[in-house]
């Protein structure tokens, strides 16, 4: 936790209230769960009120961009052409794709196809064929606040396994949301969409998982979904984070592509599928910001 802070001196969030009446009874809470052997999150990754709003503003551009992709994506263009329709649709409404030269990735989508668990960099040589299975992963920096969030599409004539795989890994974020609660634990989300997924039959990926997002790309907490209950971070009001677990048709195992040093694939070659949310945790629940 910071230094003490004088009640009526400004709260640490930037809110411009005095602490006594924004974070002070906050703060209470975090040192209280964190002397019964809790990890809490610093002050950094909480947001106040007029940073909310900011990322909430981001996230209706990533919407806006994935609902273009929705009504577009089709058999037969490369998935080339999705990354320019984002930078195009993003650059549109003023926004930056935030994938687009971070640590040197070259373009400003990821798109997964089949085998592909995240990360797919978009090309024209890849060309989208009926029956594939495919994650379209935006992520969108508007003044200066960073939103993300992913959607899966099936393409045509889709197996009856690979549409189950899709069905299912959309359904372990609503079986996931049911964990968000304030002063909750992130472990106790993790364990309840882990539990999901293999008892339907399928496995989670364990090296990848969710993360803190809204004033940088990436940010703490690390989001994991092969945790146990009564265990990771404290979920506190003003913390905004995604939930976008990949399920592996078989095994959990993945390998990196040893070529380009950013694509994931499942290490047997089955399909894999991700879906992605972004989340606030509030006073009494929930907020997706972006879907």
């Amino acid at each position: 936790m910071s230094k003490k802070i004088g009640r009526n001196e400004p709260c640490w969030c930037g809110s411009g209230k005095k602490y006594k009446v924004c974070h002070s009874e906050f703060d209470r809470k975090l040192e209280t769960l964190k002397s019964q052997g809790a990890v809490i999150p610093s002050h950094s990754i909480i947001k106040n009120a007029e940073q909310i709003q900011g990322i909430r503003e981001s996230a209706k551009i990533n919407i806006a961009v994935l609902d273009y992709i929705s009504e577009n994506i089709r058999s037969g263009i490369s998935t080339e052409q999705i990354d320019r329709w984002v930078y195009e649709q993003t650059s549109a409404r003023g926004a930056i794709p935030a994938p687009l030269n971070y640590e040197g990735f070259p373009k400003s989508v990821c798109t997964s196809i089949n085998e592909q668990v995240c990360h797919g960099i978009p090309s024209e040589k890849d060309i989208l064929k009926d029956g594939d299975i495919v994650n379209v992963d935006v992520s969108t920096i508007y003044k200066g606040y960073f939103s993300d969030s992913s959607r899966m599409f099936c393409l045509g004539s889709v197996s009856p396994e690979k549409k189950k795989l899709v069905e299912v890994t959309k359904q372990s974020l609503s079986v996931g949301l049911e964990q968000v609660k304030p002063w909750g634990l992130l472990g106790d989300m993790g364990q309840a969409i882990h539990d999901f997924a293999r008892q339907n039959g399928y496995s989670v990926v364990r090296e990848i998982g969710g993360h803190g997002v809204g004033l940088a790309f990436h940010e703490d907490p690390f989001v994991s979904y092969v945790s146990q209950r009564g265990t990771g971070m404290v979920m506190a009001p003003g913390m905004v984070f995604t939930i976008e677990p990949m399920l592996n048709m078989g095994t959990a195992d993945v390998v990196l592509d040893g070529d380009n040093n950013w694509t994931v694939y499942t290490a047997d070659g089955k399909p894999s599928a991700q879906w992605e949310i972004q989340v606030l945790v509030t006073e009494d629940g929930y907020e997706i910001l972006a879907y």
